[in-house]
């Protein structure tokens, strides 16, 4: 598999179109597939139809037609067979204009305008106004052996209050605002429209998740293949997330962004296992431990080690 094939079908190669104008998603998904299997200058891609049927997920007739579709469009084309099937070559020269991703940009900030403005709308209709509603003092509204508050400046409700013949108030005397909230805010970090609260700061509209970023089969191939195990990519998938999430930077090709920090964290760990003395311990899930966390994983091999031997004796 080469990278330079596999980037260039994923960001670099020219976006077919579908009849309607809209972006051919499934020959670029064959090409994609089709790529991995390509040289580093494109050529040699001699996948049989079957194996991009498994990794499309497509029916053989749709693979087909997509191949078809990526050749008429220039950015396959064939050189040869082998064992029946066809050798294609990607043309790595081609390369998608930058008016793509303004575009993109332009309609994404045109949703978001009209979503502020939906908002909007929404909270002016939620908001009743009634000329009709008198405020009442108090002090108009309380006769002889009603009990007075300090702290009540108006009455905000009031209902029938019936006296009994030993001049005590019925039990549905009027209510104050000196009364406290009978239900308190069930969190402390609820929204201020009283939604769910959501990640809070940058990350909420971070520009790696407004770009649609997203961990590919591909991707995670690249790293296993090149790193092998050592690397927990799940877990350095989430590092990245949170890291680009909280300083809301932007980067033009985040899958590049992405290889970087993989390569970055490889590097680090093989360093880290050369030192002297270091204490580094691989799991089994790719994930790497170090420094006190190592020291527990090793105690805790010994302790099973020993075990194992015991019960072997017995």
């Amino acid at each position: 598999m080469s990278h330079e094939a596999v980037k260039w079908a994923m960001d670099d190669a020219p976006m077919l179109l579908t009849d309607k104008g809209k972006p051919d998603t499934t020959a670029r998904g064959v090409l994609q597939a089709l790529a991995e299997h390509a040289h580093k200058d494109g050529s040699g891609a001699h996948p049989s139809v079957l194996r991009l049927q498994y990794r499309t997920g497509y029916d053989r007739r749709t693979v087909q037609r997509a191949l078809r579709r990526n050749e008429a469009g220039g950015l396959i084309a064939a050189t040869g067979e082998t064992n029946g099937r066809t050798i294609w070559k990607l043309a790595l020269h081609l390369k998608r204009p930058a008016s793509d991703w303004a575009e993109l940009e332009r309609a994404e900030e045109g949703e978001r305008q009209a979503a502020a403005e939906r908002k909007r709308r929404s909270r002016s209709k939620a908001v009743t106004h009634s000329p009709s509603v008198t405020v009442t003092d108090s002090a108009s509204v309380t006769e002889g052996g009603v009990t007075h508050s300090a702290s009540v400046g108006h009455a905000l409700e009031m209902r029938d209050v019936t006296h009994s013949a030993s001049g005590r108030h019925a039990l549905n005397a009027a209510l104050t605002i000196s009364q406290p909230s009978v239900e308190p805010p069930t969190t402390s970090g609820a929204d201020v429209d009283g939604g769910p609260a959501g990640r809070s700061g940058l990350a909420q509209n971070a520009p790696i998740d407004d770009d649609g970023f997203a961990l590919t089969d591909s991707m995670r191939r690249w790293a296993l293949n090149t790193f092998g195990p050592a690397i927990d990519i799940d877990h350095e998938t989430a590092l990245f997330l949170d890291h680009y999430r909280a300083n809301g930077a932007r980067r033009t090709n985040w899958a590049a962004e992405w290889q970087k920090w993989i390569r970055r964290q490889a590097k680090w760990t093989a360093e880290r296992a050369a030192r002297p003395g270091s204490n580094v311990v691989h799991l089994p899930t790719g994930r790497t431990l170090t420094g006190t966390d190592a020291r527990v994983a090793g105690w805790a091999a010994l302790t099973a080690e020993l075990e194992a031997k015991e019960n072997q004796q017995r």
